[in-house]
């Protein structure tokens, strides 16, 4: 990405990262519809309108303070509203609304893997439109498995610890559900001190090694890694 300059790297970034977090947030509110809660629907939440979806602090500042401070990106929307009530088995349909975000991120990261193949058949006949396409493809694969990736992590409030807490037995998920007050401030710890990067590079490197035009990603994000 060192070839870009900053507004050019603005241009071909934004539709992939708004459509990521998107997708995101209105696949939580679409799976909880489907298993009985229409909280979401009702509230206009299951869109892929990115206004109804941004969090100012979490979407724009933190994202923006991570990358430059850690060269991780770390960030977040506004939760989709989920009331368990409604749901027909409590447990087990909590954490299929929880997978259902970073599986709307796996998705994505697959389709912009064929944008950037599209962007390589038009190479020859095109270069102008065949340039933003790779660009845009190769941020949309990485952002959207990052955020797969990250939102697997297990621990509450991130999706990884909501399926997590649905599979533990009763009693040991009353013990963690009490971590929920502390998961950001203890995610954030992980996040500055780099642990949380150390774990979920290796992890994030090989989910983009099976993605369409994963040789594209790994060179435009990888090469430069020591």
């Amino acid at each position: 990405m060192s070839t870009l300059n900053s507004v050019q790297l603005l241009a071909v970034s934004a539709l992939p990262v708004l459509f990521a977090i998107t997708a995101h947030e209105a696949a939580h509110g679409w799976m909880a519809h489907r298993l009985g809660d229409g909280t979401a629907k009702m509230l206009g939440r299951v869109t892929l309108n990115p206004l109804r979806h941004i969090d100012f602090l979490g979407t724009l500042i933190v994202p923006l303070a991570t990358f430059w401070l850690t060269g991780f990106l770390f960030g977040w929307a506004k939760p989709v509203p989920i009331d368990a009530r409604n749901l027909r088995h409590t447990r087990r349909d909590m954490a299929l609304v929880a997978l259902a975000g970073p599986g709307a991120n796996l998705l994505m990261g697959l389709l912009w893997g064929l944008v950037i193949h599209a962007g390589i058949t038009a190479w020859g006949t095109s270069e102008w439109l065949s340039l933003p396409l790779v660009y845009m493809g190769a941020i949309g694969v990485f952002i959207n498995v990052l955020l797969m990736v990250l939102n697997l992590f297990p621990l509450v409030p991130l999706d990884g610890g909501r399926v997590l807490d649905a599979l533990l037995p009763p009693a040991w998920s009353a013990r963690f559900s009490r971590l929920e007050p502390y998961g950001l401030l203890l995610l954030l710890v992980l996040l500055v001190t780099g642990v949380l990067g150390t774990l979920l590079f290796p992890l994030i490197a090989g989910a983009i090694g099976l993605m369409p035009g994963a040789e594209i990603v790994e060179e435009l994000f990888f090469s430069q890694r020591p």
